[in-house]
């Protein structure tokens, strides 16, 4: 049987039965302290034995209008990829790329933003009713490759329960200084009966922003001998994105089944080097298109059936287009053309005197096609299938946990006739005797055991054993990729890459106090890494002394991660229901590889922040101070330290409804921040001083 015919019978046989709410659905104005990502049952957000942060609609409400990674970024042991305004994913403690996952509703994105920092996540953060940030490789309901954490964007597109009075809904617009942005958001959901209507659409623009300083740093003039150009904009870093949806749902007594669709389209170009010239390139700055229509089919049910008593499914198909294009000629350099689904099969079993647990399937079949005289992949059909189980006893004072998961991965690539270029030759490559077919099969573990001592004290120790299959960027990588200004060169004989990882967890709440800390060390076989050579190259892939592309080789070594993050809050006045606090955070990690540092890892950082929270008015005071990274690999650039100051205030000028009026300012010192964990934190600083205004209504 086929991997498309496991995943069409386990919707089929899904869907049979009889069609509860989802019991963890947050309303829009409500925090649930129920996690829907961490495991198919429910667990509470204070008895989870790894970090979870929840970000719910009113934050994402008065967030910025930016992408998922630069949202997320500030976090305890969060980071952006920071590829400009227009890509970025989160980073978390230090590891990015395929060993983050990030989910629309529990299943994966079908897009290419894993592949390459310059490819922007294919989902709107302002589209999100809630997101859910899991660090640690605990979370084997979604796959092995979890290894540094998930990201879950919650979306209410397929409608898990009626809308209330028959209707809600919100919308959301703000401008900002610094890039001359605009942003609006809108979301509709109507129904009368069972059937329930979504209606929803995102808009943001943006010009080039406006740094703190001289967008080139020091550093790369010292090491290149180069002069800047003059001014604080980094060029070429606009967006235009919009997208829109709408889903439909019958709500029963006893669940749901839906189907919605979404339309993504933006275009968002990639900053380069400002520097004076003394000719101009073979190619110029390049932006890039992208545009990915979605569907999802999405239900859960009621069930009576041996141990189970409930049972959910969701399956998301995308297809994918992303190009790379010459701004000034417009030539396309590289399409990049994804096409596939996801699906997910959970049955949830009763609980019984505190036992709970589930059984899961988990499938995708996806390929990946890369066309275009930059296209430096060979087109390539991936198919996987992973089976899971996870268990949970808590008896109140004492409780364990436990998890398996066992993936198979099938990588089958075209690469017939394919050159193999003089820069992979001298890496040992030919592609003529690569064999074209790549299997892997992994077998993940974690298991944890928790106490508390008191009521306000939890304590949890945790350990896990993941693997991770390499992507079809590592294996077969060869040519320029214009979106990154490297070429890159993959290897088609790597392993999976395998990790053993112990956390500990304290969380302790007093009447006015609370502490979360977290520690961790994880000790990676075969880890997998893009690293510089020193060789520059010429389209062609010859090393050329004075060719334009630098050389990025991945390679595989043993690694070890360590770290911690603590994050804690003290209530220092209360009345009713206003209070003033201050909230403190730190977080910190290191990692080595072959003897050497690994290359972008986030230097340490620690914020504080007050804040005033009433019934009409809230308000905050942030200073975040970044640390300077000079633990650096070859050919890897050092960053400085930098502080930020935030600000922001919400009114609500009528007590009978919720409206808010925000205004915002982050940088307010107008600092110079480079992301050490970005490509372009050399070239492209995060934005400055910026003014942002705005309204949000929920009704």
């Amino acid at each position: 049987m086929t991997l498309n015919s496991l995943l069409l019978a386990a919707v089929s046989v899904t869907s049979l039965v009889s069609v509860d709410a989802f019991a963890a659905d947050a309303g829009p104005n409500e925090v649930s302290e129920i996690i829907v990502t961490g495991a198919p049952y429910a667990v509470s957000l204070d008895s989870a034995t790894t970090s979870v942060n929840i970000v719910t609609r009113q934050d994402l409400q008065v967030s910025p209008a930016v992408g998922l990674g630069d949202l997320l970024n500030g976090m305890p042991g969060l980071r952006s990829s920071f590829y400009g305004p227009g890509a970025s994913r989160p980073i978390i403690r230090g590891l990015s790329g395929p060993r983050v996952l990030i989910l629309q509703n529990g299943v994966g994105l079908v897009d290419a933003s894993s592949l390459s920092p310059d490819h922007a996540v294919a989902s709107e953060p302002s589209e999100a009713s809630r997101i859910e940030v899991l660090r640690g490789p605990s979370t084997l309901a979604y796959g092995g490759s979890a290894i540094g954490g998930v990201v879950n964007i919650l979306d209410d597109r397929v409608p898990s329960a009626a809308a209330k009075n028959g209707l809600e809904g919100h919308v959301a617009g703000s401008y900002g200084s610094v890039d001359d942005s605009y942003s609006a958001a809108a979301n509709l959901k109507a129904g009368k009966g069972p059937w329930v209507f979504v209606l929803d659409a995102v808009k943001r623009r943006s010009q080039d922003y406006e740094a703190g300083g001289r967008p080139v740093s020091d550093t790369l003039l010292a090491a290149t001998g180069d002069r800047a150009l003059s001014g604080d904009k980094v060029q070429n870093s606009d967006v235009d994105l919009k997208a829109y949806g709408a889903g439909v749902s019958y709500v029963g007594s006893d669940g749901y089944i839906g189907l919605s669709i979404k339309r993504t389209e933006t275009q968002y170009g990639v900053p380069f080097p400002q520097i004076v010239l003394t000719s101009p390139p073979e190619e110029g700055p390049v932006f890039i298109d992208l545009k990915q229509t979605r569907v999802d089919f999405r239900g859960e049910t009621g069930l009576d059936f041996g141990p189970f008593d409930r049972a959910r499914f969701s399956v998301g198909y995308a297809d994918y287009e992303h190009a790379e294009i010459e701004v000034e000629s417009g030539a396309v350099g590289t399409r990049f053309l994804s096409e596939g689904a996801e699906g997910r099969v959970e049955l949830v079993q009763r609980e019984r005197d505190g036992w709970q647990g589930a059984v899961g399937l988990q499938g995708l079949a996806r390929s990946l096609e890369a066309i275009g005289d930059e296209a430096f992949i060979p087109p390539v059909d991936i198919e996987e299938l992973g089976v899971f189980t996870l268990q949970r006893l808590d008896r109140g004072s004492w409780g364990v946990e436990g998890g398996l998961r066992l993936d198979r991965r099938n990588l089958d690539a075209s690469l017939r006739g394919r050159p193999t270029s003089p820069a992979a030759r001298l890496a040992g490559l030919n592609w003529a005797t690569t064999d074209n077919t790549k299997d892997f099969t992994n077998v993940s573990a974690s298991g944890a055991v928790f106490w508390r001592p008191q009521e306000s004290l939890f304590v949890g120790f945790s350990i896990a054993h993941n693997s991770r299959a390499p992507t079809e960027f590592e294996l077969f990588a060869d040519g320029p990729h214009a979106g990154t200004g490297a070429y890159e060169i993959g290897d088609p004989t790597f392993k999976s890459e395998k990790v053993l990882s112990l956390e500990g967890t304290l969380r302790w709440t007093g009447e006015r106090a609370r502490i979360e800390a977290h520690v961790y060390r994880s000790r990676y076989d075969g880890f997998i890494e893009q690293a510089p050579t020193g060789d520059l190259v010429d389209d062609a892939g010859t090393v050329d002394p004075d060719g334009e592309l630098p050389v990025f080789l991945f390679t595989q070594a043993d690694a070890t991660f360590y770290g911690g993050e603590i994050e804690g809050s003290y209530a220092i006045w209360r009345d009713a229901d206003r209070s003033l606090s201050l909230e403190a955070a730190y977080d910190y990690v290191h990692g080595r590889t072959a003897g050497a540092p690994v290359a972008r890892i986030p230097p340490y950082s620690v914020t504080g922040r007050a804040v005033w929270t009433g019934p009409r008015l809230d308000a905050q005071l942030e200073a975040r101070y970044v640390g300077k990274q000079d633990r650096t690999t070859d050919f890897e650039l050092p960053t400085g330290d930098y502080t930020l100051v935030n600000a922001r205030i919400s009114f609500k000028p009528m007590p009978d409804r919720d409206l808010r009026l925000f205004l915002e300012g982050r940088n307010l010192t107008d600092a110079v921040a480079r992301e050490h964990a970005s490509f372009l934190k050399d070239i492209a600083p995060l934005p400055g001083r910026s003014i942002r205004a705005g309204v949000a209504l929920n009704f």
